[in-house]
């Protein structure tokens, strides 16, 4: 079964407002495979979408994009936010994508396949595909450090602190994450596919950027639900000692935020 863990109008806008795009390290990774494996460029669809920050990048490259997700909310934002003529959005669950059979050049999951039913899924992606179709599954690791001068290694340690007490909140499907989406890997049912775990993103962002970023967390928002003021002193705590530490007392200092990427690819046989 899928896990939904991001259907609240209030988690959907922190999603919308302080989920990043892929930066240029996956983009490459990204377009470097799709110049490679990818011969026609009619339709691709990003399943598990969100708000719909990652279906933009395949605009440039597909005559038609549908970006699903099952949380009516998050296809409220996306639909909300400004995005590409070719670009459309429509609510419904990874495991049923509405298109016709053998009809995808390229599905994609941007930090999301790890929630969804793998074997359910798996069938709905080769029924989508054409023949010689291709899928990319990425994800955000917990694999996160700060960077700002001479502090960073102690920003990352506070910053680190915090994730780990929020672990106690993750989903058990968070699994598939920790195990840089081996198990996704094993699952995708096409001999043509590869695994990377070494790309690293690496972005620009503001105190109260990175406050709003941990806000769109699974686990932080089930924290909110279960302990909510508690949820909201730890997280005023982490940001007062950011600022202590980077030796500031805007919220809008910029800092950069370093994660690792993981990414699968396949290809279906033509």
């Amino acid at each position: 079964m899928a896990t939904r863990l991001f259907e609240g109008k209030d988690h959907a806008l922190f999603y919308r407002k302080y989920r990043f795009s892929p930066q240029e390290p996956l983009k490459k990774v990204i377009f470097s495979y799709l110049d490679e494996k990818v011969s026609s460029f009619q339709l691709a669809v990003d399943v598990g979408c969100g708000s719909g920050q990652c279906t933009h990048l395949l605009a440039p490259r597909f005559a038609k994009v549908i970006g699903t997700d099952i949380s009516e909310a998050q296809i409220e934002e996306a639909n909300r936010a400004p995005h590409p003529p070719n670009v459309s959005f429509l609510a419904a669950p990874a495991e049923k994508m509405p298109v016709e059979d053998h009809s995808v050049d390229l599905v994609t999951a941007f930090t999301a396949a790890h929630w969804f039913d793998l074997p359910s899924f798996m069938t709905e992606v080769e029924r989508a595909l054409k023949p010689a179709g291709c899928v990319i599954l990425t994800s955000n690791t917990l694999d996160m450090t700060l960077h700002y001068g001479d502090c960073s290694e102690k920003l990352t340690q506070i910053f680190t602190e915090f994730q780990q007490q929020l672990l106690a909140y993750s989903d058990s499907k968070v699994q598939r994450v920790t195990d840089d989406y081996e198990q996704i890997f094993n699952a995708l049912p096409f001999r043509d596919k590869k695994r990377i775990t070494d790309i690293i993103d690496k972005v620009p962002m503001t105190v109260a950027e990175l406050m709003g970023y941990i806000q769109s967390f699974s686990m932080y928002q089930t924290f909110r639900k279960a302990q909510p003021e508690a949820a909201t002193s730890r997280l005023q705590d982490v940001e007062r000692r950011i600022l202590e530490t980077m030796g500031v007392s805007s919220l809008e200092t910029q800092l950069e935020f370093w994660n690792r990427q993981v990414c699968v690819l396949g290809c279906r046989s033509s």
